[in-house]
């Protein structure tokens, strides 16, 4: 990854926003869709199907060896993956979307978590309190705050709730890359790391679990599941930093 923060115009902003746009929409779409009795290869054809609809590609496939437009990674599969015609979906699941779009040489990336079905409480408090931490990391975005500010933020809103957040896995910029600089981790010191600059357009992230915060990887060098088998959530948005305060580009 180049070291270069390339900060973004607010017409580079207003074609990411477009990316994003898919992205919400599709995420509202799979909000209605059933799950249960589906493959997660069957969900990925759906996701490739609905964003090439929408005359935009998906941006997954731009990384170097993985051929799928979106990661799906179930219950205490924390992230990255892999879509499968052997993983079926059940009722109570937990299933993460990590998916991105590109169009026009420009990039977006969000993430959502679906109950399949009914679930546990202690499910449904998971789910939510990941989406929290999201939105708790979001509030912290402004110009002259650090990415530390945001990762202490979520990483202490995550242990007050009694969950662990993933240290494996990081946020970063996005825009004219799906990957970009700056590094944005879900942890970190107050007034520590990167500065955050009008013009940075980032990706806030928290992967959230049960247990313990280590991942292990699978043998097929993308799945990565929780070290003791525990639950995950994980909700992503593309952001960028503007004088008014962070502006969410996946969401409509």
């Amino acid at each position: 990854m180049n070291r270069v923060v390339r900060l973004k115009t607010a017409d580079d902003i207003r074609r990411i926003a477009d990316c994003g746009l898919i992205l919400s929409r599709l995420f509202r779409e799979l909000g209605s869709v059933d799950f249960e009795g589906q493959t997660t290869w069957e969900l990925d054809t759906f996701i490739e199907d609905y964003i090439m609809k929408n005359r935009a590609r998906p941006a997954l496939r731009t990384v170097r060896g993985y051929n799928f437009a979106s990661c799906i990674s179930v219950n205490a599969v924390a992230s990255h993956g892999v879509p499968s015609k052997k993983v079926k979906i059940f009722k109570g699941d937990i299933v993460k979307i990590d998916t991105g779009t590109v169009m026009n040489g420009y990039f977006a990336d969000s993430c959502s978590t679906f109950i399949v079905g009914d679930a546990s409480e202690s499910a449904k408090r998971l789910v939510n309190t990941a989406y929290q931490t999201l939105m708790t990391g979001i509030s912290e975005i402004g110009i002259g705050k650090t990415v530390g500010d945001l990762g202490h933020t979520m990483d202490s809103f995550t242990r007050n709730k009694g969950y662990s957040i993933v240290k494996n896995f990081t946020g970063h910029g996005v825009g004219f890359a799906l990957h970009e600089p700056p590094v944005v981790p879900n942890y970190g010191i107050k007034g520590k790391g990167t500065e955050l600059i009008e013009g940075m357009v980032i990706t806030v992230e928290p992967i959230l679990t049960e247990g313990s915060d280590q991942l292990i990887v699978m043998d097929d060098g993308w799945t990565s599941v929780t070290s003791d088998g525990s639950l995950s959530a994980q909700f992503e948005h593309t952001v960028a930093v503007t004088k008014n305060g962070p502006l969410i580009l996946t969401g409509d």
